[in-house]
């Protein structure tokens, strides 16, 4: 019992961490190096993330720069950049890319931010599957005579004191992230 609460627990640690790298990948007006975490250049042949292959850095609150190793892929990382979601034009110099990040409307902070709560909503809907997919597994461990019903009683417990710290956790990275989008 106590490795299938483990496991548990493993779990929606795992779906929090997911939630976390999603916001990461939000973009909230500011530059944000992980924007380009999801983006891959087709650097011979082969999907390349971005800061494989070029040194990323913040100069200023709204601007990226990547300066890639290789002045070669510059075109090809551009491209990639033009065809992401990201909504950034990149300028491109020859040798280095500028992406500045234009301020947010009020009326895109507040898409952004329903998108966020749609996301941590998702997230704790995952946390839900996660325990009703243990409970079934504790009712089968009684039912097969693995564990007593004081067992399963206290599994329960332990699953859902689980299940209510990992909703809190979304729930505070979810209103830190709406808080920092709305943010001006």
């Amino acid at each position: 019992m106590d490795a299938l609460i483990k496991t548990t627990e493993e779990r929606m640690n795992k779906s929090v961490d997911a939630l976390d790298r999603e916001y990461k990948s939000i973009r909230a007006g500011r530059a944000n190096v992980s924007v380009l975490d999801k983006i891959q250049v087709d650097y011979y042949g082969v999907p390349t993330p971005i800061q494989q292959m070029a040194a990323v850095s913040v100069p200023e609150a709204r601007t990226l720069l990547i300066q890639p190793w290789d002045a070669s892929v510059v075109k090809e990382i551009e491209k990639a950049i033009l065809t992401s979601d990201i909504g950034i034009n990149p300028q491109n110099d020859g040798k280095i890319i500028r992406l500045n990040f234009p301020p947010l409307t009020e009326e895109r902070r507040k898409e952004i931010v329903k998108d966020v709560r749609k996301k941590a909503e998702d997230a704790k809907v995952a946390a839900r599957n996660i325990r009703r997919d243990a409970l079934e597994k504790l009712k089968a461990m009684k039912k097969a005579g693995d564990i007593t019903e004081d067992d399963e009683t206290g599994g329960e417990k332990k699953i859902q004191n689980l299940t209510d710290k990992c909703c809190k956790d979304i729930d505070s990275l979810s209103s830190a992230k709406e808080k920092e989008i709305m943010e001006i």
